[in-house]
């Protein structure tokens, strides 16, 4: 899946290759413009070259500069048909408004390619064509070698930087490839062979034209002064654009990708960077993209998963997987029930039911939490509360005391419904029940039902909160200053007396 802000930044990208006065595609400007700068470079090599010769015979000068001059008036339009000829599929798509197929894409992203190659072939022909006539018409048929070789060189110069040029004009064009179809396998240019790319046009080109000027057997005495300062002039202005393409080029998508990654390490992983580039650069943007939304699905699945077993169930089950089976553990259980709720739904019908009891269960959430305790289950109208599992806590009956006071107190303030609030407190298994397939987080025990039982006890007293003795005397921090004794009861199923508790000045 795309993010939105790379099909974003794709549909921009349309606009910047359009010309807004006629809405005419700017690939094949690109191409054109690329192939008369090529041209006028080849012209404008060669007369240097032949103006840096010290052969001493001015004779061939004329004919050489008119086959270049005649080359160029053939070869531009030519070279100019070529490249609309091999981007008009490329042209098709974007006049069409519509995304690429797989092959149309991979056509635009050699649109850099394309572009070199065509500037290459024209170097080489007039490469041939300078160096033949410069070898008919010079006294010595080697000078025609030499302007040969040398134009050569400068072919490979011009072409390297073209590729680097058009790469980087046609970033908003690889981008909209790209979002249509990300990089996968197969890559186009490199790193690394662009870094080798922009070796031989800073280094290697031109310290071998130096050589070659030296090796020259039809000037013994070497290169004159002009030569050797025209070239390494050439190497320092060509040498400063090519490393500065290539630097912009890997440069600028890492600081993209830096500011993303912080993003997402900051928390926010609708973070995206645009991919494009179709190498390396492409894929490790395409690989953060499907990073943050891998991050963002997890996120959201943590979110879900907490909401529906406790944030702190959540959090053990990712630490330490989910697995049946669990542990006994001393717990305060809360059990919190509704009064008159069979009435309540016939006065408020299914619908308004739903909303209070969201209400409801909002206050008991917020009372539970506040207190260090997990709201285990929702029950219809009631709600089971666990103090001490699954994790520890320093003091569970004082909590879920506390808890249960909260709760009836912002219960009767909201004035919406009438509750009954049992508390117990005891040694409880706590662990995962169910299947392989499906499990839930639950506790059991004699805390649990004894907590229950109270709850029904509780919904005929002031308070609307019963506690048993075991619970109000192990609470800590003066909480039991809170509870006075109220009677003695035998509670359904545990065939002995329970001392309970009930709130004190109620």
């Amino acid at each position: 899946m795309i993010p939105d802000s790379a099909r974003t930044a794709a549909r921009r990208a349309e606009d910047v290759l359009a010309w807004a006065p006629s809405g005419r595609i700017a690939v094949p400007l690109i191409v054109a413009l690329v192939v008369v700068a090529d041209l006028v470079g080849v012209g404008t090599v060669t007369l240097l070259l032949l103006g840096v010769s010290d052969d001493g015979d001015d004779a061939g000068r004329g004919p050489t500069l008119l086959a270049a001059l005649a080359y160029l008036l053939v070869a531009l339009p030519v070279a100019t048909l070529a490249g609309l000829r091999r981007q008009r599929a490329t042209t098709a798509w974007l006049l069409a408004g519509r995304d690429p197929t797989p092959a149309e894409a991979a056509r635009a992203l050699r649109l850099p390619v394309d572009a070199a190659l065509i500037a290459a072939v024209v170097w080489l022909a007039g490469a041939v064509l300078a160096g033949a006539v410069a070898a008919v018409t010079f006294p010595d048929p080697l000078v025609g070698l030499r302007v040969g070789v040398v134009a050569l060189l400068g072919g490979a110069v011009t072409a390297g930087v073209v590729y680097l040029l058009v790469a980087r004009a046609a970033r908003a064009l690889t981008t909209r490839a790209l979002a249509a179809h990300p990089p996968a396998g197969r890559l186009a240019l490199g790193v690394r062979p662009r870094l080798l790319l922009t070796w031989g046009l800073t280094s290697a080109v031109p310290l071998l034209g130096v050589v070659l000027l030296f090796a020259d057997p039809s000037n013994p005495g070497g290169p004159g002064r002009t030569a050797v300062v025209f070239l390494a002039v050439v190497a320092v202005l060509v040498g400063g654009l090519a490393t500065l393409l290539t630097a912009r080029a890997v440069g600028q998508p890492l600081r993209d990708l830096r500011q993303v990654v912080q993003r997402v390490g900051a928390g926010d992983y609708t973070a995206s960077v645009t991919v494009d580039d179709a190498g390396e650069i492409g894929l490790l943007q395409e690989g953060v993209n499907t990073m943050a939304a891998g991050l963002a699905e997890r996120e959201r699945l943590r979110d879900l998963f907490g909401r529906h077993v406790g944030t702190t169930v959540a959090a053990r089950a990712l630490a330490e997987g989910a697995s049946l089976g669990g542990e006994l553990r001393p717990v305060a259980a809360l059990f919190v029930d509704v009064v008159g709720s069979t009435a309540l739904v016939r006065r408020t019908g299914p619908e308004g039911m739903v909303g209070l009891l969201n209400r409801f269960f909002a206050v008991v959430v917020d009372a539970v939490e506040a207190e260090g305790g997990l709201v285990d289950k929702f029950e219809g109208d009631a709600a089971l509360c666990v103090f001490g599992a699954p994790t520890g806590h320093p003091d569970a009956s004082g909590a879920a005391l506390r808890a249960a006071r909260r709760i009836c107190d912002d219960v009767a303030r909201a004035g919406e419904v009438d509750v009954g609030v049992g508390v117990a407190c005891g040694p409880a298994w706590a662990g995962q029940v169910g299947t392989a397939s499906r499990l839930e987080y639950t506790v059991i025990g004699d805390p649990v039902n004894e907590a229950a039982r109270l709850t029904e006890l509780a919904k005929d007293r002031p308070g609307r909160a019963v506690a048993s003795e075991a619970a109000v005397r192990a609470a800590g921090g003066g909480e039991a200053a809170h509870w006075v004794p109220d009677a003695e009861v035998e509670l359904r199923g545990r065939g002995e007396p329970t001392r309970t508790y009930v709130r004190a000045n109620t």
